[in-house]
């Protein structure tokens, strides 16, 4: 079994990439006679000459070019391992997005009894935050809805939730015991800049392919709440956004025949901290659609 000095190794991967040494010590603050002396002192470790030195230049042996990608390989996994005893050891805190409607509550309280030494942190998030949210590392973990889009982030669907139909408390439909997609064949909807959200939340195309009304665009809920309220459009929302609730001005009918939505927990892909883990656990036995 061969013993490597990670060290040395980095020192080797520096002078492939520059194939000059004056430049590879210089990169590496070291004077270039020691960076010499560590080579040589890898290639006994290694048992191979890595390197050759001519007039012409640096060059990689053959058993350096065998060697170099292993080598990458080796600092790239030493880092990795750094980096998890690191989160393993930092301060515990962990902040937790959610967006318009969803409670996380029950899963906040749930891993602050379980980790009591958890500074555990909630942040409201826009409807097309989180996943920039959470890869800019402004939250560890978040409870939204999907459509979200997923490389990157390890997704997991917690409830179904129904769709509803908001309307004007004077639209014609207002008062119905449910509608469907055929009822609002000619309804206008508001349009989002996004537009894999505009097209899931406008059901676009409808079913059979014909594609769904147009709609004044908006960028934020509440524009688009204030545009239904104006009697311009109505809109699908999603059960918890109870608008109709807190506003006379508007009110909301069930919609049945189209599928309901989803809601999600969503962390960055890879993350095994321990409290993104007992949040992601939590968020599963903590969080429904009630």
């Amino acid at each position: 079994m061969t013993d490597l000095d990670l060290r040395l190794v980095r020192y080797f991967t520096a002078v492939a990439s520059h194939l000059h040494y004056g430049r590879a010590a210089a990169e590496l603050h070291i004077a270039q006679p020691s960076l010499s002396r560590q080579i040589r002192q890898l290639e006994t470790q290694v048992g191979a000459r890595l390197l050759d030195r001519t007039r012409q230049g640096t060059r990689l042996t053959e058993a350096g070019e065998s060697f170099l990608p292993h080598a990458r390989g080796l600092l790239r996994s030493a880092e990795r391992a750094a980096a998890a005893a690191r989160a393993a050891a930092e301060p515990t805190r962990i902040t937790v997005g959610y967006t318009a409607g969803l409670i996380v509550t029950p899963a906040v309280r749930d891993v602050r009894h379980r980790h009591p030494d958890a500074d555990v942190r909630t942040l409201h998030l826009e409807w097309n935050e989180p996943r920039e949210a959470l890869l800019d590392r402004r939250v560890d973990a978040a409870v939204t809805r999907l459509p979200l889009r997923t490389d990157g982030l390890d997704v997991t669907v917690l409830y179904d939730e129904p769709k509803l139909l908001l309307v004007p408390a004077r639209h014609r439909l207002a008062g119905r015991e449910s509608v469907t997609l055929d009822d609002i064949e000619e309804e206008p909807i508001p349009r989002f800049p996004d537009p894999e959200w505009d097209a899931h939340w406008r059901i676009d195309p409808r079913p059979g392919g014909r594609p769904a009304p147009g709609g004044p665009p908006v960028t934020t809920i509440e524009d688009k709440i204030e545009r239904i309220a104006a009697g311009e459009a109505v809109a699908i929302i999603p059960a918890a956004l109870h608008a109709g609730g807190t506003r006379r001005d508007l009110t909301t009918v069930p919609l049945h025949g189209v599928e309901p939505g989803h809601v999600v927990v969503a962390t960055r892909a890879g993350d095994r901290g321990r409290l993104v883990a007992a949040f992601r656990a939590s968020a599963r036995a903590c969080l429904s659609g009630h």
